[in-house]
C-alpha cells in the first residue's frame, strides 16, 4: 500500500538530489490555477497514458497529490501500484497542505519552461522588438524575415503576416537557407514571450551574422496592437544545402563546448538504459515528420523547441537522464545546451546520432504504444460507417473523451463531451438510447473508459474504431461550437487564444503572468535556476 508523505517531507525530498516524480492528478482546470511549482500534470483521467513515458522506470520514487486529500490520489496510487510502481507516497492534505506550510504556489501550465524564458531575457538581454515597430519595418519593405518558433500546428491557427514556422529547434539548423544575406534582420516569434525569447537567443548563442531580435510578446502582443493576422498558412521549414548544414553544425559545437554538453556513445547509452537505478529517456529532436520516417528503437519524438519549452509534458522524473539524437548534430546539441542550462535533469547528446544508421536499425511511423494494460482491455468496436447509420437511427448516444478544446474544435454531431472519470455526470442523463458509443482522438482513451460506462448505462457499449481520426479519415463531418459541452469544462486550463469571451483580457493577463514569474522564482527556491543564475549565460552575452 501507499505511504503518505508530508509537506516538509515532500519539499526536502525535492531538492535532495535523487530522481523524483511529483505528480498532481486533478484535471488541467483544478491544477492550472494553483499547483506546486515542479508538479507534473498528469490527471487520473489520463494515468494510464501517460505514466509510462512521464515515469518509466517503476521503482522511481513517486509522490502523487489533489486539491485537498479528496481521494484522486489515493485512487491513482492504487492504480500504479497495480502495475507495479514500487515506491508511491501520496502528499498528505494535497495542494492545500502544501500552501499551509507556508510554503509557494504557482499558476498556469509549463511553468518552470517559462519561467526559464524569463530568466534567459534577464540574464542574457536578449533584444526585443514591439509589434508597432515590426509593423513600420514591414511596411517600408526593410531586408528581414520573421521565424515563427512555434508548431505547424500552432502556426497554422495564428501567425504574423509573411513568416514561416520554424519550430525553435529547428532555428539555428535552418536559418541559414531563409537568410543568407548577414544584413538580413531576423525576427523571432511565438503565440507570447517564452518561444520567441528562447529561439533568438538561440540564434545569438550560435553567432549567426545576423541581426537577431525577440518579438515582444509574440502574436498576442500583435493582436493587441490592433494588428491583424495571418490564418491558415502553410509555409514550413526550408530546406538546408550541405553548406549550410556544414555552417549549422559548426555553430552547434561551439555552443556545446561553451555550455559543456556532455556526448555519449552507443555502448554508454545501452548501459544506461539497462541500468535499474536510474531513469534514461531518450529523445528525438527533430521534426514529427523525420521521426515518422525513420527512428531509433525506444526512442520518443520531442521537438527541440517544444522540449524545451514544456519539458514537464515530457518527463515526469526530476534529475532523470536525458539522451537527445538527431541526424545532422545540430539540433541536439541546441537543445541540450538550454535543457543544461535550465539544470532540472541530467542531459547528453548521442555522439553521432542517426548518422550511419540503415533503415533495418530504424524503425518508421509512430512508436510502439506504451499504455499501461492495454492488452488485458476489453471492449468492442464500431467502424465509422457503422455508428454513423446507427446515428441515424436516434437510438445511440456518442460520448466523446477527447480534451474539451479539441471537442469544441470538431466533433461528431449530437456528440456530448466526457471526462474519463466523471462519466457519472454524464451517462445517467442521456436519452434512452440501445447504443453507448465512447470515442476520443485515436480511440485509446475510449477504451479504458468502457468497464466503467457499462457500469452506469444498460445500453451496449462500444469504442468508435480508430476515434475522430478514424472518422475524420471515412470522411464523415464534424462539427464545431459548444453544443454537447458542458459550461466550465474541467480538463481544460485555457489559454488565452483557446477562449471565447473576453479574448483581448485573457491575452493581457497571461502576459502579465508570463512577466511576473522571474519575480517569484526566489520565493520558491527549488528551482536549480533563478533570477541572474544560469551557468555562463553572461559569457559572450550582449546585455
Amino acid at each position: 500500500m501507499s505511504g503518505a508523505i508530508s509537506a516538509a517531507a515532500l519539499r526536502a525530498a525535492l531538492q535532495d538530489g535523487d530522481e523524483i516524480a511529483l505528480l498532481d492528478v486533478r484535471e488541467e482546470a483544478e491544477f492550472g490555477p494553483e499547483h506546486i511549482l515542479l508538479a507534473i500534470h498528469l490527471p487520473l483521467s489520463r494515468l494510464e497514458l501517460r505514466a509510462p513515458y512521464l515515469v518509466p522506470r517503476r521503482s522511481t520514487r513517486l509522490v502523487l497529490c489533489d486539491g485537498q486529500g479528496e481521494g484522486l490520489a489515493q485512487r491513482a496510487a492504487g492504480i500504479l501500484e497495480g502495475y507495479g510502481y514500487r515506491r508511491v507516497a501520496v502528499l498528505e492534505g494535497g495542494v492545500a497542505a502544501w500552501r499551509a506550510a507556508g510554503y509557494s504556489l504557482f499558476s498556469g501550465v509549463n511553468v518552470p519552461s517559462k519561467a526559464f524564458g524569463e530568466v534567459v531575457e534577464h540574464g542574457y538581454g536578449t533584444p526585443s522588438i514591439s509589434a508597432r515597430e515590426l509593423k513600420a519595418k514591414l511596411d517600408a519593405r526593410e531586408n528581414m524575415v520573421i521565424v515563427d518558433s512555434r508548431p505547424l500546428d500552432e502556426f497554422r491557427v495564428m501567425s504574423i503576416p509573411g513568416g514561416t514556422c520554424v519550430p525553435g529547434g529547428e532555428l539555428v539548423y535552418r536559418i541559414g537557407a531563409l537568410a543568407p544575406d548577414p544584413e538580413t534582420l531576423v525576427v523571432v516569434n511565438c503565440a507570447g514571450r517564452t518561444r520567441s525569447i528562447m529561439g533568438a537567443q538561440s540564434l545569438i548563442n550560435a553567432g549567426i551574422p545576423n541581426r537577431v531580435v525577440a518579438l515582444r510578446n509574440g502574436t498576442m502582443g500583435w493582436h493587441l496592437a490592433g494588428l491583424a493576422l495571418e490564418h491558415g498558412q502553410s509555409r514550413y521549414l526550408p530546406e538546408v544545402s550541405s553548406v549550410q548544414a556544414a555552417d549549422a553544425r559548426r555553430r552547434a559545437e561551439a555552443v556545446s563546448a561553451r555550455f559543456e554538453v556532455p556526448r555519449i556513445d552507443r555502448a554508454t547509452l545501452e548501459a544506461w538504459q539497462a541500468d535499474p537505478g536510474r531513469t534514461t529517456c531518450l529523445f528525438d529532436v527533430r521534426s514529427p515528420e523525420e521521426f515518422l520516417a525513420g527512428h531509433l528503437p525506444d526512442s520518443i519524438s520531442a521537438p527541440g523547441g517544444q522540449l524545451v519549452q514544456a519539458t514537464d509534458r515530457y518527463v515526469g522524473t526530476l534529475r532523470a537522464r536525458l539522451v537527445l539524437v538527431d541526424a545532422d548534430g545540430v539540433r541536439a546539441a541546441m537543445t541540450a545546451s538550454w535543457l543544461k542550462q535550465m539544470g532540472l535533469h541530467e542531459v547528453a547528446v548521442l555522439e553521432g546520432g542517426l548518422q550511419g544508421m540503415t533503415d533495418a536499425g530504424l524503425e518508421a511511423g509512430f512508436a510502439p504504444e506504451r499504455a499501461l494494460g492495454l492488452e488485458t482491455l476489453h471492449y468492442n468496436e464500431i467502424a465509422p460507417d457503422a455508428l454513423r447509420d446507427a446515428l441515424a437511427q436516434r437510438r445511440t448516444q456518442v460520448v466523446d473523451l477527447t480534451r474539451s478544446v479539441a471537442f469544441r474544435g470538431g466533433h461528431i454531431a449530437r456528440a456530448h463531451h466526457g471526462v474519463r472519470t466523471r462519466l457519472a455526470d454524464v451517462i445517467p442523463g442521456l436519452a434512452a438510447h440501445d447504443l453507448l458509443a465512447l470515442t476520443s482522438g485515436d480511440g485509446l482513451l475510449a477504451r479504458y473508459a468502457v468497464a466503467e460506462a457499462e457500469r452506469l448505462t444498460a445500453a451496449e457499449v462500444m469504442v468508435l474504431a480508430g476515434g475522430n481520426e478514424a472518422w475524420r479519415a471515412a470522411g464523415l463531418p464534424l462539427v464545431s461550437g459548444e453544443d454537447g459541452l458542458e459550461a466550465g469544462p474541467v480538463d481544460a486550463h485555457l489559454r488565452a487564444y483557446d477562449c471565447t469571451t473576453k479574448v483581448e483580457e485573457a491575452m493581457q493577463a497571461y502576459l502579465d503572468w508570463e512577466v511576473d514569474l522571474i519575480n517569484r522564482l526566489n520565493e520558491d527556491g527549488t528551482l536549480p535556476f533563478r533570477t541572474g543564475v544560469i551557468p555562463g549565460a553572461r559569457a559572450g552575452a550582449e546585455v
